[in-house]
């Protein structure tokens, strides 16, 4: 039977990969998004999920057999992330009307779970690596746990399965998103060529030096999917990475090469994106217009600030997928290809020259 999904957050990089997996599947999608954009095969649907009534109104003829929660709004404080987020979640689910029908909710959170939030990321008293889900959860205030317990008491109240999924940092393509380590790299690359600058890894010795996964959307999206419709995976919580790993002094010089850059030899000393691409806008904008590229803003392409959190930490960090193997899901994607087909297809799409 024809299967109904509801996909919040669907222009972001983990909804728009997995609204795209499931109408392949043959499932009707709605999309739901403050501003959503085109997809093929997927309704759109206009809500802010800090309006509970909005939202509601929004939700009221939708009867989803599944819902995937990929969205976030980040805020300047932990304290307010959380009260913001979770607030999103309940909103999201107060809004949907009860039904007979079996429903799951997968939850989409990542890796701060075990590292902690960005006022606290990678220090204190970490779980050892590799990250597995039995670790539980750090003594700390993070806006994770509160979405989880949102989903947990409604889950406890009105009789769906859940599923939570912790991706490592997420390669794939949204316009506008605030965490894309993908385009970012890229949009430094193509800014390094341009420019004649070094191309020089941004973090710390601990992340060019030790092991390290990824996750990449289409992953992402199928690990969604199977747990959506696993019966064993239901009210389970799984990590979720490519199955690879690598170490960056290695992925530096796959990505230089793809982009036609010699690497910077690098000497440990932190040289933040943040820093490095500071005052790029109106060279961007001018890259843009000699080159017809479809987005002139930046600033919509790039997250200096979250790729400089991931490759600053000062810890190695790789993810056990043990639970979902011995589950049965068993794919698996190298993560220097996830780069290029990414990277092939903001070049298709005229995002990057």
């Amino acid at each position: 039977m024809a299967k109904t999904a509801l996909v919040v957050g669907a222009s972001g990089i983990i909804g728009s990969a997995t609204a795209t997996l499931l109408v392949q599947e043959g499932w009707t999608v709605h999309g739901l998004a403050r501003r959503p954009v085109e997809q093929d095969g997927v309704t759109p649907v206009v809500a802010d999920l800090q309006d509970a009534a909005g939202t509601a109104a929004a939700l009221a003829d939708i009867d989803p057999d599944a819902v995937f929660l990929t969205t976030w709004l980040r805020q300047d404080s932990e304290a307010e992330n959380i009260r913001v987020n979770a607030a999103m979640v309940k909103n999201l689910l107060d809004g949907l009307r009860p039904t007979d029908k079996a429903r799951h909710v997968a939850l989409v959170t990542g890796l701060k779970h075990y590292l902690g939030p960005f006022e606290a990321y990678g220090k204190g008293a970490l779980p050892q690596t590799p990250f597995r889900e039995e670790q539980g959860r750090l003594d700390v205030a993070n806006f994770y746990y509160a979405q989880e317990d949102e989903v947990f008491a409604a889950a406890a109240r009105d009789g769906f399965t859940w599923s939570v999924h912790r991706p490592h940092t997420v390669i794939g393509k949204a316009v506008g998103n605030a965490m894309n380590m993908g385009t970012t790299l890229a949009v430094y690359a193509t800014l390094c060529r341009e420019t004649g600058r070094p191309f020089r890894f941004p973090g710390s010795t601990a992340q060019w030096e030790g092991l390290t996964d990824m996750t990449s959307a289409s992953q992402l999206a199928q690990h969604l999917l199977w747990a959506a419709t696993t019966p064993a995976a239901a009210n389970e919580d799984f990590n979720v990475v490519n199955g690879d790993v690598f170490r960056w002094k290695w992925m530096w010089v796959e990505i230089a090469a793809w982009f036609g850059l010699e690497p910077a030899p690098f000497d440990g000393t932190v040289v933040p994106l943040a820093d490095q691409m500071q005052g790029d806008d109106q060279l961007w904008r001018q890259i843009a217009a000699r080159e017809n590229l479809a987005e002139p803003d930046l600033s919509r392409l790039s997250s200096p600030w979250h790729t400089d959190a991931d490759l600053g930490r000062p810890i190695e960090v790789v993810t056990d997928m043990s639970k979902s193997r011995r589950m049965g899901f068993t794919a698996y994607q190298p993560t220097d290809d996830a780069f290029f087909d990414l990277f092939e297809r903001l070049r298709a799409d005229r995002l990057i020259p």
